[in-house]
């Protein structure tokens, strides 16, 4: 039907139902009911409880291994819920907030075995609506009937898993003048990808040569550095220099990726603040929230790059990841340009982290 939504515009629908707290259904060989752990209500939880089966909470591998609990299907775990579980119980599982507080959250017993490929793929789509990766999901016997009788989104699966597992094409939208203090002489372009999610940008400084390799940066969005003044990174400061640097050599380009908080969110990242005032790292906060240590795609930069007709760069980066990310995507790299600046008493520790954990070169 022409006017009916499509995979990827399902996808981004059940995306906002999740961040709602509304359910979703999977269907497949296994179909399942989907909801989102951080935005259950007590209403929904004792109303899948009432269906009967097996509900279980899937978490991560990450957030798995904080618990104690076994992750038998690799990537994540299978928490099974008491009969009695309450809302309570759920978050504390989902949410490392009152780990501390609360430690003994077990045993957890987990299943093994069966097919838990809408497990993870519930988790995939979960953490791209930027909640905390842990679902709860109960099997269903008759899935699009219980869909139908509750007004639920109904994603196919086998349609759905090789959407989450690319990224979605960038397309630019508008781009205009831009005179800034660092150049009179800029332009600002917008990119908007298929599936619904954020823009990114492209600063561009000057009128950079296109057969050249051009002074280029990937910078993730970050509101608390960027636009606040945190101390506790170092990504205002890289932002500032980075356009001085373009605007003293005349041309450049500034890709202003939304990834905040290395891919997670704002939201997840404030509570990765909550966990480092509680003395863990910034990778270790990021794992006991069950994320990876960076979640970032910096694809999207090449397919930014190549689009304006870029095919070289001098890349402003402390971060090899990027470089190699950049040359496995088509755009060679140049030289890599150090960027060392905005180092304080506040995030002295965090720089240190990201050079012995994420082998960033400082």
């Amino acid at each position: 039907m022409v006017f009916g939504p499509d995979i990827t515009e399902q996808l981004a629908r059940a995306r906002a139902d999740l961040r709602l707290g509304v359910p979703i259904v999977l269907a497949g060989s296994r179909p399942v009911l989907v909801m989102a752990a951080e935005t259950l209500t007590p209403a929904r939880l004792t109303g899948l409880l009432a269906l009967g089966g097996e509900p279980v909470l899937a978490i991560t591998a990450r957030r798995a291994e904080t618990l104690k609990a076994h992750a038998y299907d690799g990537s994540f775990a299978r928490v099974l819920l008491p009969h009695d579980a309450a809302l309570r119980w759920v978050k504390s599982v989902a949410d490392p907030a009152d780990d501390l507080r609360n430690p003994m959250k077990g045993p957890l017993t987990c299943a093994r075995g069966g097919d838990a490929t809408p497990h993870g793929l519930a988790i995939d789509l979960i953490k791209s609506a930027r909640l905390l990766p842990a679902a709860v999901i109960l099997d269903l016997t008759d899935a699009a009937q219980f869909a139908m009788q509750n007004g639920l989104t109904v994603i196919d699966l086998n349609a759905a898993k090789p959407i989450l597992a690319a990224r979605s094409p960038l397309h630019p939208v508008v781009n205009a003048r831009l005179p800034m203090e660092v150049s009179e002489a800029g332009r600002l372009h917008i990119f908007r990808p298929d599936d619904g999610g954020e823009e990114h940008y492209a600063i561009e400084i000057g009128r950079p040569d296109r057969s050249k390799p051009v002074l280029a940066r990937l910078h993730s969005a970050c509101f608390t550095g960027d636009i606040m003044g945190s101390l506790k990174c170092d990504c205002g400061p890289q932002l500032h220099a980075a356009m001085a640097q373009m605007g003293s050599e005349g041309n450049g380009v500034l890709l202003y990726l939304n990834q905040e908080g290395r891919g997670i969110g704002l939201t997840n990242k404030m509570r990765a603040y909550s966990l480092q005032d509680q003395g863990f790292d910034t990778v270790e906060a990021n794992h006991r929230l069950g994320f990876e240590d960076d979640e970032r795609d910096f694809r999207l930069g090449s397919d930014i790059l190549k689009s304006m007709g870029f095919s070289s760069v001098r890349l402003l980066t402390n971060n090899p990841r990027k470089v190699e990310m950049m040359e496995a995507s088509g755009v060679k790299v140049a030289e890599r340009v150090p960027l060392k600046v905005g180092e304080n008493r506040h995030n002295h520790a965090y720089l240190a982290t990201k050079a012995a954990k994420s082998g960033h070169l400082l």
